[in-house]
């Protein structure tokens, strides 16, 4: 299946509900208190307590580091890809979107970076994916500096509009098939 559903926290219980997702990964404020749908287990959630800054140093901001991005990969690898991953963050243009990719990478390392910045961008005009995490992800991820560009290529997102879930297969066609 390998299909990722990013949202805003106002949206995750009905998105979980109608995609039937299993598994879920937030990516909020240390200590930002939500409910988490009954349709997630707690044992497949995970929660990245960090905010949404591109830079360190921020007052009293938890920039994205290597230990959160470790996070990410590491829940990502665990996902069965039987059901939908569930991905969000307080609006859902820049953390989640981020981590859904390297969310897709982590199940599929053998993509096209390129590709994959593309389908995001398919996938959603306001996506904007924080840089940190996808700078600190491609370091990671052994990507020598090619998801970076491809970010940068698909550019900044459109302007917040709103709530805008998104769906988007972190597979590309080639191994959907």
């Amino acid at each position: 299946m390998g299909t990722i559903v990013v949202a805003p926290l106002g949206k995750i219980a009905e998105l979980a509900v109608r995609h039937r997702c299993r598994e879920m990964l937030s990516l909020v404020a240390p200590r930002q208190d939500f409910h988490r749908p009954a349709v997630i287990a707690a044992e497949r959630h995970m929660i990245v307590g960090v905010n949404d800054i591109a830079f360190a140093g921020t007052g009293g901001l938890v920039a994205p580091g290597e230990a959160h991005v470790a996070a990410i990969l590491g829940f990502a690898r665990g996902w069965d890809r039987q059901a939908p991953l569930l991905v969000h963050c307080q609006m859902g243009v820049s953390r989640s979107p981020a981590a859904a990719l390297l969310a897709a990478l982590a199940v599929e390392p053998d993509q096209d970076e390129h590709d994959l910045a593309q389908r995001l961008r398919r996938a959603s005009a306001q996506a904007t994916p924080n840089a940190r995490l996808i700078e600190i992800g491609d370091h990671m991820l052994g990507r020598n500096g090619r998801l970076v560009a491809a970010v940068k290529a698909i550019g900044r997102g459109a302007d917040y509009a709103g709530d805008s879930p998104f769906v988007f297969s972190a597979l590309p066609e080639s191994v959907r098939r």
